[in-house]
């Protein structure tokens, strides 16, 4: 178990440059090439897959070293989200700060220090087993906190359409609860997102009998679709959620009754329903209340899951072999790039830092956790490639 870090040790060293290397979401800033430069010092074959759309231009890394099988994945992304209001941090959120035992900056989390354990781990595992089975490889994408729509997804479809495969994936989202290692997800729910309009017929407030106040109905619509039962969830998953997150509707005018108004709402769902299940019961009761109303729908992410098997259990050894802790399997939280991974039918889990101060002022790790989580993912680098 690891207990303590030498001053300025080479994962604590790698983790304040990148922080210190700006990369604002969709921006990279320049970290993929520190981590491209060291990577090809040990064999591995850079690719750049960069990739456009109408949000902009984003960048890409795919590294492989060898082409056998099992390969093992690290995968990550260099965009951090904005900082917030400036003076409220304790010190410059792009300078990486130690005090107090930790160590201060965006993206400190989520997710540069499990980046320079990516790669101060594999340093240190190649150096000690050059002639490991299998292959080891990084996909490394500047677009998972904006859009996600040129990142890890496009990256993925064209390792598909080139016949690459690859059997175990570690993602290096910040998935610690209160202490490193505690927490791995083995999953997470779905996210399917909806904006529902329901049309009335505007008109003048004193003339209620020629137009149709669509507010008026919203209590129904609110009611029937949280009343739904989705499903029970599973040993993995609780209960599918629904959500209102918005309502909207009028003109700006207090005397007009509006001619439609705006329901924006998500269902965060697990393995336990289907996506097209849950459209269909949604039209079902909203056709009962004989309303005008349409819907537009967008799908954030499939469920997935890992079960019990080869990855999971070779990150709870290594957990338990440098930490000394049980760590517990969870699927709760958002949405990460492992369910555009885990469409490949890869094993896929996620294993970082504590979670606790991501996306937040004075974001932070634990001056310690640099180290650990190298040595971690060198546990699960000999579990499956020795």
């Amino acid at each position: 178990m690891i207990n303590s870090i030498p001053d300025q040790s080479s994962t604590l060293e790698l983790t304040k440059q990148l922080i210190e290397t700006k990369s604002l979401t969709p921006n990279d800033g320049g970290c993929q090439a520190i981590m491209a430069e060291r990577l090809a010092k040990l064999g591995f074959k850079i690719e750049e897959m960069n990739f456009s759309d109408h949000h902009g231009s984003v960048q890409n890394t795919w590294a492989r070293r060898g082409t056998a099988s099992p390969c093992l994945v690290f995968a990550g992304h260099t965009d951090v989200v904005p900082t917030g209001e400036l003076d409220e941090w304790g010190s410059d959120p792009f300078l990486a700060t130690e005090r107090d035992g930790k160590l201060y900056g965006r993206g400190a989390a989520d997710m540069k220090t499990s980046l320079a354990a990516f790669i101060t781990s594999i340093e240190s595992f190649v150096e000690q087993n050059p002639d490991h089975l299998g292959s080891i490889a990084l996909l490394i994408t500047s677009d998972e906190e904006g859009p996600a729509t040129c990142g890890t997804v496009k990256v993925i479809e064209t390792l598909q359409q080139r016949g690459e495969t690859f059997e175990y994936c570690l993602v290096g989202e910040p998935s610690s609860s209160k202490v490193l290692g505690d927490t791995i997800k083995n999953g997470r729910r779905g996210s399917l997102g909806a904006v529902l309009k329901v049309k009335g017929l505007q008109g003048h407030i004193a003339y209620p009998h020629l137009a149709d106040n669509p507010i008026h109905r919203c209590g129904d619509v609110i009611n029937t679709l949280c009343d739904i039962e989705w499903d029970h969830g599973n040993e993995y998953f609780p209960p599918t959620s629904f959500q209102i997150s918005n309502i909207n509707g009028g003109t700006g005018a207090t005397n007009v009754i509006p001619g439609e108004v705006q329901f924006v709402f998500n269902l965060r769902f697990s393995t336990e329903i289907a996506e097209q299940e849950i459209r269909e019961r949604v039209h079902q009761q909203l056709d009962s209340l004989n309303i005008d109303y349409s819907v537009e729908w967008t799908v954030n992410g499939l469920p997935f899951l890992t079960p019990e098997g080869e990855l999971v259990d070779a990150c709870r050894k290594a957990i338990i072999k440098e930490l000394n802790i049980t760590t517990e399997l969870s699927t709760s939280g958002g949405t990460s790039d492992g369910r555009f991974i885990a469409q490949t039918g890869a094993q896929v889990v996620e294993l970082g830092p504590v979670n606790e101060s991501i996306h937040k002022i004075d974001e932070n790790v634990d001056l310690t956790t640099p180290d650990q989580l190298s040595a971690v993912y060198v546990g699960v680098m000999e579990g499956l490639l020795l």
